[in-house]
């Protein structure tokens, strides 16, 4: 009994939660409210920020009151000599050879569809208004590939930095393979860590057939197309040696872009031995010369902190009020599940 009740206690919570965001949800709906504001906004985050953040916590905890003492009055001193430096002169009146590197990072996160990409070419126009030749634009990317056309375009707004002469480096921590890499090889450095996975330049089809099942059935499937090879292959109707034929054409003729794409960007590999659909790790990725340089986005830019300000750049979308309220909502539900299921088996739930 006491199982039911608290059961039906939480079945109660979850559909009132539910009643109530349904509610909501159907009054925005129906009010035609009209926003001339953006999708999205550029946000801007300084990692040097980050880093001395991080220095100052530890320096706090480890040193002894008077090395603390010292230790800022040094780094007043640093500021005080830096704004005596920089006084007198707007940053705009500098010469790019007078101020200091700007490295600005984006980050690829990318799916089977590149969706990542429609924020990438945000991140690009909004660093290309303001980045000279002196800097240098940093991408983490991670990617197992996807689908050619969307990383073809992804691949294509990274080349939107090379054309303004600005240097683009590439950094994989975990994976850029097929469609990753083809973004990869654009840049002018490939820096990867040491087990993140690169390569599989190869193209690859597949698509589930249910013929023979409609048929057994006694289903038709009938489709109508104007052109020899408008449907090459299909889901549901009979395939033939034709358009297998056709179809494997299409996929090799892919493949040679895809190989001519690399070798125009990256000449310094052999395109015949790594074109072959294989991954390798990155330790034996420098060895064909896949990427430059072993070593993680983080040491990277670490290592370029004392001599530059990094600033990561992310265009961040303008939450509606309906997915606010639809995540808030998520959130809640999980909670009470996570609640009624611990009770049920404590043991397995932390």
């Amino acid at each position: 009994m006491e199982f039911i009740s608290e059961y039906g206690l939480f079945l109660a919570k979850a559909v009132t939660v539910l009643v109530v965001i349904a509610v909501v949800l159907a009054l925005i709906a129906n009010s035609k409210q009209k926003s001339g504001s953006s999708d999205g906004h550029i946000e801007v985050t300084k990692i040097n920020d980050k880093f001395e953040q991080y220095t100052d916590a530890i320096k706090s905890e480890v040193l002894d009151s008077a090395a603390r003492k010292l230790e800022q009055k040094l780094k007043k001193k640093r500021h005080k000599e830096q704004k005596r430096l920089e006084k007198g002169r707007s940053d705009s009146e500098k010469t790019s050879a007078e101020r200091r590197k700007r490295v600005y990072v984006l980050n690829f996160d990318g799916d089977i569809k590149a969706s990542a990409g429609n924020n990438l070419r945000e991140e690009i126009t909004a660093v290309l208004g303001l980045a000279e030749k002196v800097d240098e634009v940093v991408v983490r990317l991670e990617s197992g590939g996807g689908m050619v056309h969307s990383y073809g375009l992804a691949a294509s707004q990274l080349m939107r930095i090379k054309e303004r002469g600005i240097p683009l480096t590439v950094s994989v921590d975990k994976v850029a393979a097929s469609g990753g890499y083809m973004m990869a090889c654009v840049a002018d450095k490939i820096i990867a860590a040491p087990f993140a996975i690169l390569g599989s330049i190869g193209v690859v089809a597949q698509l589930p057939n249910f013929h023979r099942l409609l048929k057994k059935n006694n289903i038709d499937f009938e489709m109508f197309t104007a052109g020899e090879y408008k449907r090459t292959v299909t889901m549901f109707g009979e395939n033939t040696d034709k358009g297998r034929e056709k179809f494997t054409d299409d996929i090799e003729k892919t493949h040679v872009l895809f190989k001519e794409f690399v070798a125009e960007h990256r000449p310094v590999v052999a395109i015949e031995q790594v074109a072959t659909g294989e991954v390798w790790y990155g330790r034996r990725a420098l060895d064909i010369q896949l990427v430059d340089e072993l070593t993680t986005s983080d040491s990277y830019l670490l290592n370029q902190y004392p001599n530059a300000d990094i600033f990561e750049i992310e265009y961040a979308h303008k939450k509606s009020l309906p997915e606010k309220l639809g995540l808030a909502a998520e959130a809640s539900i999980d909670k009470l599940a996570l609640r009624w299921v611990s009770r049920l088996q404590p043991s397995r739930w932390f």
